[in-house]
């Protein structure tokens, strides 16, 4: 396959052709290798350069934000389409984002009208598209109780259609969208509050730092206000200046673990950390949620691993996230992914599952 290949099978589709790009310019981690780039800044451009791209069997790797993705070093052998129809419509009591649309924008625009519901959400980098694949969450919301519908394009069929929650089997950080090429999100649509007030409050730090009690909702614009502020103090805000926020955010999901396996893991726990330690946990349905920053630091990984010098850290603000302290390579990040997740299995008998797609690595 060739530029050229590519460039006539694209004619007329209206996206705009580069080649050979570093895709670590189009990642929050800044790794990865080179690939032809389609750049699609309409929705129509979008569903036109995905058909054609599929009808000629082109290997195909969808990119908006880039945050939630582990590149090779090797690049990609096809095409990265950069998804970036950035439209927004805000009513009343719902938002329509297009799918290339900045997330945290969107969030800003619909506070900045006096609506709610999203704040929570704010500081989150990535595409509005995005944030249904991984039911993106923090603060104690998931996008999965705010959304009204996804805008899909099937790529099987070809047919494009507007599909309710219930058919996107929502998890925690998770659907049938994640890990799945057999559809392209287009546009997502959100419930607000009209009266600007937030979605309950249901994260106890926040709640505090708001003189709030969990469930109680207060004004969006100062709810959004504290949960930048929280996530900047941990490294969660894009700051170009700051390599702990050169990441995917938190690398590790939280994990859960099943009911029949509760005990041993605590068991092992005690084991290692004596009978009186306190383990920050949370019930769900069928099992216990762990805190995955919690079990990486006492597995020995501090924040900061594996000290200066390094190319990939944990960041020094939030044990959570792999960082690219400016030149690390893919592998180098995969490896230290490895080394973390088999540090929190032999010690504590929990196995930490990646947030991140990963794109030709291996974890």
């Amino acid at each position: 396959m060739s530029f050229d290949d590519v460039r006539d099978r694209l004619a007329g589709t209206g996206a705009s052709l580069r080649a050979a790009v570093p895709l670590a310019e189009l990642t929050t981690l800044r790794v990865g290798g080179p690939a032809i780039v389609a750049e699609c800044a309409t929705t129509d451009s979008l569903v036109a350069t995905v058909r054609a791209l599929d009808a000629a069997g082109i290997p195909v790797l969808l990119i908006a934000g880039g945050s939630n993705l582990l590149i090779s070093d090797a690049g990609f052998p096809g095409v990265a389409v950069r998804i970036a129809n950035a439209g927004v419509e805000l009513g009343d009591d719902f938002l329509i984002a297009e799918a290339g649309a900045n997330w945290d924008a969107v969030v800003a625009k619909s506070v900045a009208a006096g609506r709610g519901g999203l704040e929570c959400l704010s500081g989150i980098p990535g595409s509005a598209g995005a944030t249904p694949v991984q039911n993106v969450g923090a603060y104690g919301v998931e996008v999965a109780a705010l959304l009204r519908r996804v805008r899909l394009l099937d790529r099987a069929s070809g047919a494009i259609r507007w599909v309710e929650p219930g058919e996107l089997g929502f998890g925690y950080r998770t659907s049938v969208l994640k890990h799945s090429a057999a559809a392209v999100v287009l546009a997502v649509e959100f419930a607000l509050r009209a009266d600007g007030s937030s979605a309950p409050l249901g994260y106890r730090e926040l709640a505090s730092a708001l003189d709030a009690q969990e469930g109680e909702s207060r004004p969006a614009e100062l709810v959004r206000a504290e949960v930048l502020r929280l996530r900047a103090s941990k490294g969660m805000v894009l700051d170009a200046a700051d390599h702990d926020t050169w990441s995917a955010g938190s690398f590790f999901t939280n994990p859960v673990v099943p009911d029949n396996r509760v005990a041993s893991v605590r068991a092992a726990i005690a084991a290692r950390l004596g009978e009186d330690v306190t383990v920050p946990t949370w019930p769900v349905d069928g099992g216990v949620k762990f805190s995955a920053g919690w079990l990486i630091e006492r597995a020995g990984f501090a924040k900061g691993f594996p000290g200066t010098g390094a190319p990939a850290r944990l960041s020094t603000k939030h044990t959570l996230a792999l960082t690219n302290r400016g030149a690390a390579t893919a592998e180098q990040l995969a490896e230290l992914a490895r080394e973390v997740r088999q540090g929190v299995a032999e010690r504590f008998e929990i196995h930490l599952e990646p947030e991140p797609v990963t794109v030709g690595v291996a974890l």
